[in-house]
């Protein structure tokens, strides 16, 4: 089981933000963030949007860190990718 997540790179909301992927399978997602306490709702079609102040709590749990390019790809390999806009 290997999780990843980029750099809190991403603005929104007054605040940074990182993605939490699985490149095997949304259970194994979903399963290590509700470890975490990461709620549900931050679930967005194939990741977890994960705030810069959970970001060392979340690599010390396992999760890989990888460049923003890494997850897109690591998703896009796995078949769990989920662009905005395109409905599965």
């Amino acid at each position: 089981m290997t999780i990843y997540i980029d750099p809190p790179d991403w603005p929104g909301h007054g605040r940074m933000w990182s993605h939490l992927v699985s490149d095997v399978s949304y259970d194994e997602l979903h399963d290590f963030a509700e470890k975490l306490g990461v709620p549900r709702r931050a679930f967005e079609r194939d990741h977890y949007d994960v705030p810069s102040h959970r970001y060392a709590d979340v690599v010390a749990a396992g999760a890989v860190e990888v460049s923003s390019r890494e997850v897109v790809r690591l998703l896009t390999a796995s078949g769990l990718r989920r662009p905005k806009g395109r409905v599965r």
